[in-house]
């Protein structure tokens, strides 16, 4: 482990005294705010990964691509914001060298995986409402396109893990010495030692890989997205209605991807703009003052909120989701066999009134209700 004698980078200056943690505010706000995205991101992803496994209708292209999402928001939540709470909290850190890779491993791979699975999407979308015919995304309902969709979701795992690398390799326990009284040590991914180049190298990848380059991309596809709807609404004025339903459903879809990007976006540009700040200008250190403590805090916080996010987003925007998940969590029309659609009950009570069924025909009822139910998800499985 390496010692250096240098004063605390982020925290103190030479006009500032150093502050106890047991003095400042975030030290006891931060945890609550991390229980909080524990708690929300472990439900709504676990039941959005429940909805994905158990319901076949929900098993289109978006909806794998939201898998994947829901996966890596996961593998965060587990794996770093237990430990990443006491950052705030206490002045050391207390997990280990061990804890310290795989924390910093897992929020790289999970950013990764975020965005490049968002750029995806937003190129899943594109395709899907300016080349409707083509068998590559979610109207398609393709072998084909289930399999292309599995292979790039599973090879933005691999790229995210690779790009994760030197997290795992290069992150450290590092100790500061505030004054002759007072150390702690840090988790940190830039050894000090591969010289102060290779830390500004790694914040402008991480802003360029994993923020503004496909942000960009996903803005050219909606571009482009939003100028062919424009032409396509003057050129054609009286399409099919079920042309025009698909293409409702089609932009429904978009809107979702959008939310999500948007979202993304807003969560880690604090987070990018401290770091390009703090290791880019030359008097960071003597300039770092209250505002840009306060910024890396909200940064921090925020980039792990967009872990828990994502299915809130969700359940305000996809009517089908909403469903499933007021069942799960709020057990809306179960039963001891589990879930069942409110397609399902209100087509049994239908027919319970009108043909004055006895208990013989209940079975009979109940697989109408729920071929019917399945007839609905699979017409809106488009929708999410």
């Amino acid at each position: 482990m390496e010692e250096l004698n240098a004063t605390h980078d982020d925290l103190s200056n030479d006009s500032t005294p150093y502050q106890p943690y047991y003095e400042r505010p975030e030290t006891y706000f931060v945890p609550i705010i991390f229980a909080l995205i524990f708690v929300i991101g472990v439900v709504g992803n676990g039941t959005l990964v429940a909805v994905f496994v158990r319901h076949k209708a929900m098993r289109n292209v978006p909806n794998t691509y939201i898998l994947s999402l829901a996966l890596a928001d996961l593998l965060v939540i587990i794996s770093c914001v237990p430990f990443t709470s006491i950052v705030y909290t206490l002045e050391s850190w207390p997990w280990g060298v061990t804890v310290c890779r795989v924390s910093e491993t897992a929020k790289d791979i999970s950013i990764g995986v975020s965005v490049f699975t968002l750029t995806a999407l937003s190129a899943d979308r594109y395709f899907a409402i300016v080349d409707p015919l083509r068998k590559l995304h979610a109207t398609g309902g393709s072998k084909r396109a289930t399999r292309l969709t599995v292979a790039t979701a599973i090879g933005i795992w691999v790229l995210a893990a690779l790009l994760a690398t030197p997290a795992y390799i290069g992150s450290y326990l590092r100790k500061f010495l505030v004054d002759a009284n007072t150390e702690f040590l840090a988790c940190y991914p830039y050894p000090v030692k591969w010289g102060k180049k290779y830390a500004q190298t790694m914040v402008l990848f991480r802003f360029l890989v994993y923020y503004s380059l496909p942000l960009a991309v996903i803005a050219m596809f909606y571009i482009l997205m939003a100028r062919h709807l424009v032409l396509s609404t003057q050129n054609v004025p009286g399409e099919m209605q079920g042309t025009q339903r698909q293409m409702r459903a089609r932009r429904k879809v978009a809107v979702t991807v959008l939310a999500f990007v948007l979202v993304f976006a807003a969560c880690f540009l604090p987070s990018h703009v401290f770091m390009m700040w703090f290791y880019y200008c030359p008097t960071a250190q003597q300039d770092y003052n209250g505002w840009w403590h306060y910024l890396r805090i909200v940064g921090f916080c925020l980039s792990f909120f967009n872990s828990c996010v994502n299915p809130i987003a969700l359940y305000c925007t996809s009517g089908i989701f909403r469903k499933h998940f007021n069942r799960y969590l709020l057990c809306r029309g179960s039963s001891g066999h589990g879930p069942r659609s409110s397609v399902s009950l209100s087509t049994s009570r239908r027919l319970t009134s009108s043909r004055k069924t006895n208990i013989s025909m209940m079975p009979r009822t109940t697989s109408v209700g729920r071929e019917s139910s399945v007839r609905l998800l699979n017409n809106g499985s488009s929708k999410l």
